[in-house]
């Protein structure tokens, strides 16, 4: 004798529920475009810059393809001339930015990812912060750091 059981519809519509929010969490959020960012600036307060000069895309590359002479540039800015002592930074949450380009002739980004970072440095000149709009890109299969280059 057979004896089948039936599933209350409320726990099959809670199962649902579950898999639907977590596809959406999957494909909605890309996993890695925060923590590369993180990753940047992780390095950057340890002045760790050629690790975080790997980070940046092709097109940031282009703007600075010597990564000795970004290492150089800075360590020059923050560490010897500012004299800066520490920063604390805070990565914002990604906002997916649809068709974006580096710059008025940059490559086109069918999708990006826009995230704030605010960094608050301790400097010989105070305390000051600067906030920046960072962008995540795929490229090759890694997530990689652009800057806005789009002067109006």
């Amino acid at each position: 004798m057979s004896r089948h059981s039936k599933i209350p519809i409320g726990v099959l519509t809670a199962i649902l529920v579950v898999l639907i929010a977590g596809a959406c969490i999957i494909f909605l959020f890309p996993s890695g475009s925060e923590s590369v960012v993180e990753d940047f600036y992780e390095y950057e307060s340890e002045a760790e810059f050629g690790k975080s000069w790997d980070l940046l895309s092709s097109e940031m590359k282009q703007r600075f393809p010597d990564r000795a002479d970004y290492v150089q540039n800075r360590s020059h800015v923050f560490l010897q001339h500012m004299d800066v002592e520490s920063f604390q930074y805070d990565v914002g949450r990604s906002k997916k930015v649809k068709n974006w380009k580096l710059d008025k002739s940059g490559r086109l980004h069918k999708t990006a990812y826009e995230i704030p970072v605010t960094q608050v440095f301790n400097s010989r000149f105070g305390m000051f912060t600067l906030e920046q709009n960072c962008y995540v890109v795929k490229e090759k299969g890694e997530w990689r750091i652009l800057w806005d280059y789009r002067f109006e």
